[in-house]
């Protein structure tokens, strides 16, 4: 049986060859979430790595068909990422007020820094929401927490955010 709830989306069942065109469907975007949750493209790397190892370890045991497979392997790799955070806490960032000579690459990276000031908790549903543009409803499925849940780490991420990088709004 198939699910129809999204594009790319993946067989129900979880043998090895539905797990590899699953991977197949969400490597990208599963790096492009890890490299901006973690701010660092070799730990994205090691934390996709990571998710699809424990996908192939759990295999059907691990998938129950609740969601979509997707979501399922969203949740796996927003729990290493999260795992990583905490492991290894961001050194505390200055603020850059100096004037960006490089346009949007500087600012991109001054944002990645503030992004990694967050506590993970907030980084992750930040990142799922804002960033990648995922309803409240799916990023609270990826995370396993209520959507409420998810709308508090956002607004209390975003207010963080908006202490960090105000002084950008303040640049002609």
């Amino acid at each position: 049986m198939t699910t129809s709830t999204g594009p790319g989306a993946a067989r129900r069942g979880t043998g090895p060859s539905e797990l590899d065109e699953l991977f197949r469907t969400h490597r990208d975007r599963l790096w492009s979430v890890a490299v901006r949750t973690l701010g660092n493209r070799a730990d994205a790397e090691d934390a996709v790595q990571e998710t699809f190892v424990a996908a192939l370890r759990s295999g059907s045991g691990g998938f129950r068909g609740e969601a979509d497979p997707g979501t399922w392997l969203y949740r796996i790799l927003m729990n290493k990422c999260i795992d990583r955070m905490r492991a290894h806490p961001e050194p505390d960032v200055g603020q850059d007020t100096s004037p960006d000579p490089v346009g949007g690459v500087a600012t991109r990276l001054v944002v990645d820094e503030a992004l990694g000031l967050l506590p993970p908790e907030q980084r992750a549903a930040v990142v799922l929401v804002d960033v990648h543009g995922w309803p409240v409803a799916e990023a609270a499925r990826i995370l396993d927490v209520a959507e409420g849940t998810v709308k508090s780490r956002c607004a209390r991420g975003r207010s963080r955010l908006l202490e960090l990088l105000g002084h950008l709004r303040e640049e002609p």
